[in-house]
């Protein structure tokens, strides 16, 4: 049985409480919110990770942002621990982490947001978690201080995960019902 009632001349209604579809689509707002805005913050530096000075006050397009040249991501890769941190702290100096990174922040935000091209941004954006779980939360060697190996990054993987696929046929929030609909996400059903 589909989670979904599908009729190719109506558009595909949901099974179960609409509500619940609406708090699903929520969800996949929520988080593509907390990949945008640490794009944001990072990309002109409003105070949160970014050009937060020690008496507390922000200091907008402080030298650590990266449209100031800063280099967002060696702070945090080069804080890294555990068994991986080698690799991590060696990719910590070379400018080009910071455009993979700042890019997958805004493509993943953005897509979860919108609710298109939502697949690429399930794969994406768990890599990308995937990759900060494993240079700083792992377990008894970093920041997962509160749980042997449980912690936001692999929380967020799998609601990403499971949002998308649930989200497939339909979305009570979002571009997505409109984007399956053209042609060439017809034809590549990958862009979904």
């Amino acid at each position: 049985m589909s989670a979904i009632d599908h009729n190719e001349e109506t558009t595909a209604k949901p099974l179960g409480s609409r509500t619940g579809w609406v708090f699903l689509s929520l969800s996949r707002i929520a988080i593509g919110w907390i990949f945008f805005w640490a794009f944001l913050d990072k990309l002109i530096g409003l105070g949160f990770s970014t050009c937060r000075q020690d008496d507390g006050s922000i200091q907008v397009m402080c030298e650590r942002a990266w449209l100031e040249g800063g280099a967002v991501t060696q702070g945090y890769l080069g804080s890294s621990s555990g068994p991986f941190a080698d690799f991590f702290i060696g990719l910590a100096d070379q400018r080009w982490t910071d455009w993979g990174f700042m890019l997958g922040l805004a493509g993943v935000g953005l897509a979860l947001i919108l609710g298109i091209g939502t697949r690429v941004a399930a794969v994406a954006g768990s890599l990308l978690l995937a990759m900060m779980y494993v240079s700083h939360a792992w377990p008894n060697a970093g920041g997962n201080m509160t749980n042997p190996f449980m912690d936001d990054h692999i929380l967020q993987i799998l609601v990403i995960i499971a949002v998308v696929l649930l989200e497939s046929k339909y979305q009570a929030i979002g571009l997505g019902n409109w984007w399956r609909r053209l042609s060439i996400v017809q034809k590549n059903r990958w862009l979904v």
